[in-house]
């Protein structure tokens, strides 16, 4: 199967080799994604992490739509974040992108992100 790149100016353009989605067939692999705004590149929220939640999910859903999806079709996610205990209000965000039958998912602690970011998601949608 080929391989198709995923690319929209309403997401964050990567700084690195990588593609913000690559849709193989009906499956489309969402790259890991920051509280960037896609016009600064910049982290928003100064610490906030509901901030930095509402602007990644913001880069997820675009690039999810420029695949043409939503995130209804997003099946599997994966949160990476500075602090665990920061679970409780990203979480508070992000049931209002999935309140309904959320997909599947981990959330992990690690060490650092780049950008200085607190927090980053990515995921896999079937479309």
């Amino acid at each position: 199967m080929k391989k198709e790149i995923i690319f929209t100016e309403k997401a964050t353009k990567p700084t690195a080799p990588y593609s913000q989605a690559v849709k193989v067939g009906n499956i489309v692999y969402l790259a890991g994604a920051c509280g960037d705004d896609p016009a600064t590149d910049q982290i928003m929220g100064n610490g906030d992490i509901k901030i930095e939640a509402k602007y990644a999910l913001e880069n997820i859903k675009a690039a999810v739509e420029a695949a043409g999806g939503t995130m209804e079709n997003i099946v599997k996610m994966n949160v990476f974040v500075k602090d665990i205990k920061m679970m409780k209000d990203f979480n508070e965000v992000y049931k209002t992108y999935f309140p309904v039958d959320p997909p599947a998912r981990i959330a992990m602690q690690i060490t650092d992100l780049a950008g200085g970011a607190n927090l980053e998601i990515d995921g896999v949608a079937i479309i």
